[in-house]
């Protein structure tokens, strides 16, 4: 069971060239976690071993976000986006991630999260998009919520040419070590 983490309002970065990598089962368990992982979110291997990944969602986490990853890497492909996680005291951290699924013999056998630090400019720009999926999920109520802020995360994102991942990948790429 998830433990309640309090969220506060500092934040924790890390090293532009140091990678967050986890690897989980299929139904999202996680199975392995790298150094870098444990040292910024502060669980240890203890902590986070044989638990649902979303140990670190924060709740700032539009659930249509993550219904988009998952959609992504159920069909098999992998997805990149934007994320803010909490550490194990309540801090948060900001990262690119991306996710792909591990195949062996023609099926999904779990997946691999590889995580680098979010520009800042990025940030800046995702973080009124999700704060404004938040807000549809509310509105829409627990059934809806996933659905209609995906809605129109991909309407509103269509309307400027974009997917979410040309649009998150054109962010990053635009900035990425700012």
């Amino acid at each position: 069971m998830k433990r309640k983490i309090t969220p506060t309002q500092t934040e924790v970065t890390f090293s532009p060239d140091e990678q967050i990598i986890s690897k989980t089962d299929p139904k999202g368990r996680i199975t392995y976690i790298n150094r870098v992982f444990m040292k910024v979110s502060g669980f240890t291997e203890e902590d986070a071993l044989g638990v649902q990944h979303n140990l670190v969602r924060h709740p700032d986490m539009p659930r249509g976000a993550f219904k988009l990853l998952w959609d992504t890497i159920a069909q098999g492909h992998e997805w990149f986006g934007f994320v803010k996680n909490i550490t194990k005291e309540g801090h948060f951290y900001w990262v690119f991630a991306n996710v792909t699924p591990d195949i062996e013999a023609g099926r999904i056998v779990g997946y691999f999260s590889v995580r680098r630090q979010a520009p800042r400019a990025a940030i800046a720009v995702i973080e009124p998009l999700y704060a404004e999926m938040r807000r549809i999920e509310q509105e829409a109520g627990a059934a809806k919520a996933c659905d209609a802020s995906l809605a129109w995360l991909t309407a509103h994102l269509a309307e400027k040419g974009h997917t979410y991942e040309s649009f998150v990948l054109n962010l990053f790429q635009s900035h990425p070590n700012a």
